[in-house]
């Protein structure tokens, strides 16, 4: 038995050996992350992924296929950052923040409308808790980022979307800046992607469980067709490919492969698929 578990061991330890000369690293851009020049336009509550201007804000945004498109020929991803980039005009406050960062994958690519009201989506699943605090008199008149490392990396299956909601809340709700204007986020220029929700007393997470979530009027503070902020996603991941996969088991049989690798014989959307081993773009 002893002699046993040390050749388990063993493999065990060569296994993770693998794993982790395999184990690959990426980031996605959202927009032009270093070059933007617009901020959000329209009112404070238009701001994502939050405004310093009120105590407590909650922002969902979808990131869709096509901001993803650099990793949909892998299986999956394990997304272990996001990074956002805002322009401190003129501030000299020090803003403190709880921050709850929660992840879901969504077949959705837009908000659902009810009765004309748009809705946010029921969320869950938390991969990362913080506690920041922004001296913005260090960066008066400079670009600073927001940098948020995953405690959970969340994993990410290929041609499904991400939904991120974001949560801040000041523990003193006098703790804001004295002008809305005092820190912009850049925008990406997506829009209509994201959703904000504002309040100087209520958090966003208590507001999820009263009568009137999920919608999402002005009425409450809410700001519905806001613009994707310019965003790094850091990710992670284990070296094998999507089209790997479906290459290999479409090989010889004759059938088209979607890079989810469904099997499709006839009336094929647009897209790319594997046919006897080779990667065809139907149109």
């Amino acid at each position: 038995m002893k002699k046993l578990y040390m050749i388990l061991a063993a493999v065990a330890a060569m296994t993770c050996s693998a794993q982790a000369q395999t184990l690959q690293q990426g980031t996605i851009e959202v927009g032009d992350f270093n070059g933007a020049t617009e901020f959000f336009g329209g009112s404070f509550f238009d701001c994502a992924p939050t405004t310093f201007y009120l105590a407590h804000t909650g922002v969902q945004m979808i990131y869709t296929v096509d901001e993803l498109a650099a990793v949909q020929e892998l299986s999956s991803i394990d997304i272990t950052g996001l990074t956002f980039r805002m322009a401190n005009e003129n501030g000299f406050d020090e803003i403190a923040r709880d921050v709850k960062i929660y992840m879901q994958q969504i077949d959705e690519s837009a908000f659902a409308v009810v009765e004309g009201v748009k809705q946010f989506f029921m969320f869950e699943n938390l991969v990362g808790e913080y506690q920041e605090t922004y001296p913005l008199y260090e960066f008066y008149g400079e670009d600073m980022e927001l940098n948020f490392e995953l405690a959970t990396p969340f994993n990410l299956k290929a041609g499904k979307n991400l939904l991120v909601t974001m949560v801040f809340d000041a523990l003193d709700d006098n703790n804001c800046t004295s002008s809305r204007f005092d820190a912009e986020f850049y925008t990406s220029g997506i829009a209509s992607r994201s959703m904000l929700y504002t309040d100087n007393w209520t958090s966003f997470l208590e507001f999820a469980q009263g009568d009137v979530f999920p919608d999402a009027t002005s009425m409450v503070g809410c700001g519905t067709n806001v613009d994707l902020p310019v965003t790094l996603i850091d990710y992670q991941y284990n070296g094998s490919t999507a089209i790997n996969e479906v290459e290999a088991a479409a090989t010889g049989d004759n059938a088209y492969y979607n890079l989810m690798g469904q099997k499709f014989t006839g009336n094929m959307p647009a897209g790319i698929y594997i046919h006897n081993g080779k990667k065809v773009v139907v149109k």
